[in-house]
Parts: C-alpha cells; structure tokens; sequence
C-alpha cells in the first residue's frame, strides 16, 4: 500500500481561485493564509507534510489520481511549514519558480470545500 503524506480538506475557496484552476493552476494554504493570498487559494486545514514530495509521487484530488512530473526546491518546506505550495498542471519536468509543483496534464475535477486532496508517495 502506497503511503499517503498529506491528507486535507478543502475548508475554503478564495474568489479567484478557481480563475486560476482553469488557467491549470492550483493555490493551496492553509487556514492561516493571509486575505491576499487567500483570495487565490483553495484553503485546507491539513496540519503538515509526513514526508517529501517527489516526482513520481501522486496527487489525489477526489479520488481522480494525477503524476507529480516535478517538485520545485522549496516546495516541500513551504508545504510543511505553511501549507502552501503552486500547483500547474503543465506535465513539465521543471520550473523557474522553487516553490512549484508540476503535475500531468489533464483535464481537472472541481473542487468544492469538502473535497479532499491527497498525496501519495508512488
């Protein structure tokens, strides 16, 4: 059985967050986040990160299974430290921004507070 290191709720939807959705891009904080950034986020109240994220580790939105294809330096830390990491969903091998994570491309599943976001290691 693949270990889950994250396991969270939506509690919360920031008016913009689902512009961003459709651009193939998710925000997640947690409930500390501040108004600014909370506006662009799907707000969770997962209490940390039980491992590092890797590529090849899986995103589970909902039951609906997405590949992580790269983990940005800093992601791991600001997921664990703040609940916050970017999300695209690209399908890229890389990016500029350390805090990014890049996952498959593929069409997404709405989110709605209640959902639930998973993160399994492969």
């Amino acid at each position: 059985m693949k270990a889950e290191v994250f396991t969270a709720t939506v509690v919360g939807i920031g008016e913009d967050a689902q512009m961003l959705m459709d651009d193939g891009m998710m925000i997640l904080f947690n409930e500390t986040a501040p108004k600014d950034l909370y506006d662009i986020s799907f707000v969770h109240n997962a209490e940390g990160l039980n491992g590092d994220l890797e590529a090849g580790d899986e995103l589970i939105i909902d039951g609906e299974v997405f590949a992580l294809t790269f983990v940005g330096g800093k992601a791991n830390e600001t997921l664990r430290d703040l609940g916050h990491a970017t999300f695209q969903f690209n399908g890229e091998t890389n990016s500029d921004l350390p805090g990014t994570v890049c996952i498959e491309a593929k069409p997404l599943p709405a989110i709605q507070v209640g959902s639930t976001i998973v993160f399994r290691k492969k």
